[in-house]
């Protein structure tokens, strides 16, 4: 199951981390969390891993719909979006949320689910 949408960029990690950041602000989204995969688990378990940080994006008009339509919703929220490295590649990738949707059936989620879709969609193509 396709659960995302990626790409690759030609911007360097930090470039991509800061440009997601600002294209997820530029569609109504904020940045709730920042985890940077790589220091954890260097910390957690002292191993090496490729730069890789998830950002927990949060757009409250859209989160406050779902929450009024789907009750546990919160299980499935913030949209994530991931900034890695791979392969001597920045990538930048959004999850999709069609996917909460299936899951769900909830067809009163479909009008936010589309809208948060096609803002993600916006801020990978800006990339």
């Amino acid at each position: 199951m396709k659960y995302g949408f990626s790409k690759a960029v030609n911007l360097s990690f930090d470039e991509a981390l800061a440009k997601v950041t600002e294209e997820l602000k530029k569609e109504g989204f904020g940045v709730l969390t920042t985890i940077d995969v790589r220091e954890t688990l260097k910390k957690k378990l002292d191993v090496e891993f490729p730069r890789y940080t998830i950002l927990g994006a949060c757009n409250p008009p859209f989160a406050y719909k779902a929450l009024q339509a789907e009750e546990e919703i919160g299980l499935l929220l913030p949209c994530n979006v991931i900034v890695y490295e791979k392969r001597g590649q920045t990538r930048v990738a959004a999850f999709d949320p069609m996917v909460m949707s299936a899951i769900l059936g909830n067809r009163q989620m479909e009008p936010v689910v589309d809208e948060v879709k096609a803002r993600l969609e916006r801020v990978i193509a800006a990339m």
